[in-house]
Formats: structure tokens, sequence, C-alpha cells
């Protein structure tokens, strides 16, 4: 594989390394710039070496390496806001009592049920200035939302992100820390105050400009359901999509095409391209091609909200035209890397984000393997090679990106390749259609003949994408897939693909030893899924909701035997197990030589067991101390069952007895090995 031998490559591997290695190990920043000063030392002495004596080499290109894993692992430290003096986690009463909170509002997320969502960034808590995103929960009413650049004043308390409370659930607390979002606020809009002056940044014009496209798409009559998805398609804006269209999209493998990405960038590519194709090629008309291009891209990036995901896209396919205008078509892979290499020095958060991970290793292995595929049928139909072509592509960025999407997301949709030969052609025309109808509304509110062509073209792209969703047996759910799982697969795949593209015997030995890994994974899993025992208490409010698994087979306890429960089913997915059998739940339990009583809504128990673990569920109305002096537990388990009022007084009365007490609410689920 020739790209692995570019300097560049190995340069970027070593800054990814040093990203990751800070990411999992939080190293002090002044160890690290030590480290870095000594092997930039190291640099400038083996550079001036090696013109002299060749033998320096080696060294020169460890230093040059090890300053590259350094530049990561200062670049991921500096941009973690949590380790600067001024960010708001290190004002601790702002997360105990309320403050006077000055924040200024960046960009409107998804709503839920009860609130309108905002990400801010904090000016000041107590009139002290501070700095430091934030979620802004507004509850809904009848009042109009604030707009972006709006500078809020409110007098509340922070609220620190919650971890997951249950095994194998998505860490929702993570995911924001990689945002660098460690807090939320819950306010309502009577409690706001809101200055008249707004910060006019660069976020502010980007979002009265999207205001401006919606209220003139609105004044055309634009139907409110097919707007939504527009959006979406054309500026990535998926706040407003319904959830039924959001599975519809999923359960077909098109959920691609929601989130603004590299295949909506390249059709605005393709369309410049062909409305400036009357320009010569000369220099100077490339240059102004490559210029006409960035520049839209650019106003492209504004007019859809400087979203990471549209900055990403427009950052890759610029390097991408820059590249194509110095006529160097060899060079993709190196514009692809410099592209990663330019957005992780800015965001090296980006690395741990799905979406970027996606998107590159699409992009990547179409460039990479779809030559490779078209190479296996060459039709003479002009029909044929557009369909087969659509395939290829489809295919090649499948499986670059099946290994990631069953280890994230546990599903595969098996009609992804009917759903992109039927609804590319359709985009096609819909991204034209809809460059040109948001065009005309930035400006005014576009002709009707105009919107009714769009909108019934997205209608259509709708309900090709609803009949191709409802047949779910095609949809394969729940599928287990761990890290082991993960890494041996793409070497697998990395391995098959080298060996097919130039087929030698040691290519086909490292093959071989691909399969043989992918089988000692299959084999360690199995290893770990035997040898584990557990019994687990999770974090429910509605009902009572126990498991003991011994190996693959789990046994569930529950005041519930009817009902489906999402957060046993990610507990079985996770765990690679399956579920034996369901029971009531029972007063006494016993696991691996440990007694376990529990006390429910009727307050029974009995002293004959002495209990090592005592479980409190359904807010039993009882005196605790009694019990304790009753049946001497080592510790005392609350689940999110029970009150919040009647938890304070379990803890009090615990802490009086020296008894460890684990509520679910507070600390998650409780797990016995």
């Amino acid at each position: 594989m020739k790209v692995l031998s570019f300097p560049l490559t190995k340069i970027t591997i070593w800054f990814l390394f040093g990203i990751i290695f800070c990411y999992y190990s939080n190293p002090e920043l002044d160890i690290v710039l030590a480290f870095f000063i000594a092997f930039i030392l190291l640099f400038s002495t083996s550079y001036f070496l090696i013109k002299k004596n060749k033998k320096f080499n080696p060294v020169f290109g460890i230093s040059v390496y090890s300053v590259s894993f350094f530049i990561g692992v200062i670049t991921l430290s500096l941009h973690t806001n949590s380790i600067q003096k001024s960010n708001y986690i290190h004002c601790k009463k702002a997360f105990e009592n309320p403050q006077a909170l000055t924040f200024t509002l960046r960009e409107k997320l998804k709503s839920n049920t009860y609130n309108d969502r905002f990400t801010a960034f904090i000016n000041t808590i107590n009139d002290k200035a501070y700095s430091g995103k934030i979620i802004v929960n507004i509850h809904k009413d009848s009042l109009q939302n604030p707009i972006i650049g709006s500078v809020i004043k409110v007098n509340t308390a922070l609220l620190g992100n919650s971890s997951s409370k249950n095994p194998n659930q998505f860490n929702y607390s993570k995911y924001l820390e990689d945002k660098q979002i460690y807090a939320q606020v819950y306010i309502s809009k009577s409690e706001i105050s809101i200055n008249k002056k707004f910060k006019k940044d660069i976020w502010y014009y980007s979002g009265k400009l999207h205001s401006r496209i919606v209220r003139n798409l609105e004044t055309a009559h634009f139907n409110k359901e097919e707007m939504n998805v527009a959006l979406a398609l054309i500026l990535g804006q998926q706040q407003d999509i319904s959830t039924e269209i959001i599975q519809d999209y999923q359960y077909s493998g098109a959920t691609h095409i929601l989130s603004v990405s590299g295949l909506h960038v390249g059709f605005i590519m393709l369309f410049i391209n062909f409305i400036l194709k009357p320009i010569p090629n000369t220099r100077k008309g490339s240059f102004i091609k490559l210029l006409s291009i960035l520049i839209s891209l650019t106003i492209f990036a504004v007019i859809s909200g400087l979203s990471p995901s549209v900055l990403r896209s427009v950052v890759m396919f610029s390097f991408l035209a820059t590249g194509n205008h110095l006529r160097r078509s060899g060079s993709i892979y190196h514009t692809l890397l410099v592209s990663m290499l330019l957005i992780l020095l800015f965001e090296p958060y980006f690395l741990f984000d799905v979406g970027f991970q996606l998107s590159y290793l699409a992009l990547l292995f179409i460039v990479w393997l779809q030559p490779l595929l078209k190479r296996i049928w060459t039709p003479k139909q002009k029909i044929l090679v557009t369909i087969w072509n659509a395939l290829t592509v489809s295919f090649a960025a499948q499986i670059g990106t099946l290994p990631l999407c069953l280890y994230y997301f546990h599903q595969f949709p098996g009609l992804f390749f009917v759903t992109n030969i039927v609804i590319i052609p359709l985009l096609s025309f819909i991204m034209i259609a809809g460059i040109i109808v948001m065009i005309y509304a930035v400006f005014t509110s576009p002709p009707i003949f105009i919107i009714e062509i769009f909108e019934k073209s997205i209608y259509l792209l709708n309900k090709t994408i609803h009949i191709v969703a409802s047949f779910e047996w095609f949809v394969i759910r729940d599928i287990s897939f761990n890290f082991y799982f993960l890494i041996t697969f793409y070497l697998f795949i990395i391995a098959a693909i080298i060996w097919n593209k130039n087929p030698n015997y040691n290519k086909f030995v490292v093959f071989l030893i691909t399969v043989i890994l992918l089988q000692i994974s299959f084999l360690i899993t199995k290893k770990e899924i035997e040898s584990k025992h557990e019994l687990i208490v999770y974090n429910t409010k509605k009902n009572t909701l126990i498991s003991e698994r011994r190996g693959k087979k789990i046994i569930i306890f529950t005041t519930d035997t009817i009902s489906k429960n999402n957060i046993l089913n990610m507990y079985l997915i996770g765990n690679f197990a399956e579920l034996k059998s369901t029971h009531k739940i029972k007063n006494t339990l016993f696991f691996n030589g440990k007694k376990i009583a529990l006390i429910d809504s009727s307050g029974i128990y009995t002293t004959k067991i002495q209990p090592d673990i005592l479980i409190l569920t359904q807010s039993p109305k009882i005196n605790l101390e009694r019990i304790l002096n009753d049946l001497h537990p080592k510790i005392l388990i609350a689940d999110a069952s029970n009150s919040y009022n009647m938890q304070k007084i379990w803890r009090t009365t615990c802490l009086k007895k020296n008894i460890p007490f684990h509520t679910t609410n507070e600390k998650g689920f409780y797990r016995l090995n």
C-alpha cells in the first residue's frame, strides 16, 4: 500500500497516536512540554548532522515522529477546556446554588418534548469572567424563542452532566465532554433577561441568514414536513425532523443523506463546476474556478450554520479542489491526510466523533476500494455503467464503515444498496433544485412553481425511503460487536484489499494471519463471556429489574414480566448474552454464596435470613433503623423506583449505622461479581 510509504502518512499516524494517548492518559502538560522541547532539540541537531553523515537518518526519523506525537498530545491538552482556569467547571458554587449567569447562544439543537435546546458560551458568573460551553434548555411556552447571538442573564445553578446509570448504555456525559460541554441549565423564558445588544459574530449572521431562509420558505407555503427534510438535506439542519422520518432513513440505510457530508458537498462542487464549465481550463481560468468553489463552499458553510459536520466536509473538499487545481491527480491520499491534519489541529476532539470517523473512512474506501470493485464487471450500456458505478461506490463505502457501524449502532440495513440505487438519481435533482431554492430564499420568497416541484421531489424521496424501510426484516438489529472484532475485522478487510490489488505470497500470508487474528478475537470473546458471573440491580424508575448472569445465559427478576425493556436489551447486546428466562421478583435471592433480601412496597421481610445485601424498592414505608438492627446487612441498595425523599432519609440512617448505601439514582447500577 503506497500511501503508507508517504512521509506525511507516518507523521499523521504519530500525530493521531499523540491525540489518543492524551485522551486516555491525561498526562501533565509540563512533562509533555519538557519532552516536546527535548525532541525539538534532537530534531534540529539531527537535521544538520544528516547533511554531513547519512547514518543519522534513523535518529532524524525518530525525532520527526516523536515531535509529531507530542504535537498531538499538546494539541488535545490545549483544546481541553476543563484544564483552563477560566472554565466554569472550576466555579464549584455555580453547581451548588443558583448564581447570576450570563451566556451567549451559539447553536440551535434538536428540541425535546418539554424544552427548546441550544448550545451557549458562558460569559460571567456573578459578574466574574468565565468561559466554557454549556447546553441551555428553555422550557417551551407561547413566547418567541431567543435567537442565536442573544446574550442572556439568568439566576440559576449549573447542572453537571449525569453519567450513564445502566450497563452498556450510551454514555451521554462522555459524548458531551468530548464536545467540551460539562454542564446544562434548565430555565423558563419568564426567568431570563435578554440583552438588547447581540454578540454579532459569524454564528449570529449565520443564524440570521438561516432564519431568513426559513421565513421565506414558509411565506412560499412550503409544506412543513418536506421543508424540514429539505433543510437537513441542503443545510444539514436536522433539528425539526420528526422521529418517524429519521427512523425510516435509519432502517433504509440512508441516514447519511440527512446530515451534510462529502456526498452533499460533492454535489455542490459538481454543480459549481457545471456552471463554470464555459471558463477555459487555462492557468487563469483554473484559478477563477478554484476561487469560485472555495467562496461558494465558505458561503454554504455559513448558511448551514457552521455545524461540525459541514465544516469537516467543506475543509475536506476545499483541499480536494485545491489539489485538482494544482493538477496533482495522484495526490488524493495526500489531500485527505492534509485536510484531516488541519481539522484535527484546530479541533482534535473531532477524532472521537463518530461522524468524523465515518466520513473519512467512507471517502478513503471509495477512493481505495471502488476501482477494485469496478473492475469486476465492465457493462457496455450507459445506464448500466451509471448503476454499476453507484453500486460499487455504495459497497466500497459500506465495507469501509461496516465494522464501525456495527460497533456503535449494532444494526445493519440489508437494503442499503437498493436505497442508494433508487435515491441517488433523485437526490441529484433534489440537491440541484435545493441549492437554487435556498439561494433564492436568501433574498426573497421563491416562486410557487419552484417550491411545488422541490416539495414534490422531497415527498417522493420520503415515500421511497419509507417503502424501503417498511421491509423491516431486512434490517438486522441487535448485533453484538466488541472492540476486538472492530480491530481484527479492519485488519482483515485491509489485508484482503491489499492482497487482491496485487496478489503475491507475502501478502497472502499477511491475509491468513489476519484470518487467524479474527478467529482469536472470537475465541477471546467466547472465553470472556463464559467466565462472566454477575448480578446487576438496574436503575429503572417504573419497575424493579435485577439480572443474574452465568456465562451467556441471563435470568431476569422483575416486577413487570410483560413489557419489553430497552435497558436490558442493551445489556444483552453489549455482553453477547441471551435471555434464558424471566421471573417475578422474589424477596430472597442467592448469588455466589451471597444472600440478598428485597423489601418492596408491602414492607414485609423475614428475620430468618441475615442477608449480605438488602435491596429496597417501590418506596416501602418502613422503619429502616429497626430493620438494620434485625438483619445486619453489609450494604443497602435503593433502586430508582423509590422516592427521592425516602432515599434521603435512608442515607442518613445508613450513615448513623456506618452501613454503605448505594442509590442507583446517583451512583448508577449495582454490580455483584
